[in-house]
């Protein structure tokens, strides 16, 4: 019986030595560095705490693919137009909101896991038809877990490994005011 089921795979080929080879098929069961991890996390932050109209659609759907199902359930009840503080809501007036990633630190539970990290970041807020933005410093404390990837192609483009956050607490940061120097 020919061609049962599509196994897909990726051939990389090294531009300086032409080398071809196989690339493995991650299932979901290998450790994962925190380079990719890192990255996952700065990727989540920025598409996820970002808004613009013209993309809000995508980035709900693409944040929804990094959601385990109880956030997913938070995720979708804070974007509910029924919600006054949903993003929807609060921005109408054609305000954007700016994200970049200013630190991640991983965290190890005493236990040896290590599934929580902190992400330091800067918010920039525009009102629209202003030039000037409002800048807010804001610290992501987040759970995280590797999951077996999904099997919908939509959801595996954003998310291929099987990335999940679990849970996820975003406050701003209280920044220490620096004090004058006393001339004695």
């Amino acid at each position: 019986m020919p061609l049962k089921r599509v196994d897909p795979f990726v051939i990389r080929v090294d531009n300086s030595s032409g080398i071809v080879d196989v690339v493995p098929v991650y299932d979901g069961k290998a450790g994962m560095t925190q380079t990719v991890t890192r990255y996952f996390l700065t990727h989540y932050i920025t598409v996820c705490e970002r808004f613009n109209f013209a993309t809000a659609e995508s980035d709900y759907e693409e944040c929804g693919a990094f959601h385990a199902a109880q956030r997913n359930q938070a995720w979708y009840a804070m974007w509910n137009t029924n919600n006054p503080a949903s993003p929807l809501n609060v921005h109408k007036d054609g305000s954007t909101v700016r994200v970049q990633v200013e630190s991640v630190s991983f965290f190890q539970r005493a236990s040896g896991v290590s599934d929580l990290a902190q992400v330091r970041y800067l918010k920039a807020e525009r009102q629209g038809g202003t030039a000037e933005a409002r800048l807010t410093h804001w610290i992501a404390t987040i759970q995280y877990a590797y999951t077996l990837p999904s099997k919908d192609p939509r959801v595996r483009r954003w998310n291929p490994l099987g990335f999940k956050i679990v849970d996820l607490t975003a406050e701003p940061e209280v920044l220490a005011q620096p004090t004058p120097e006393k001339r004695g």
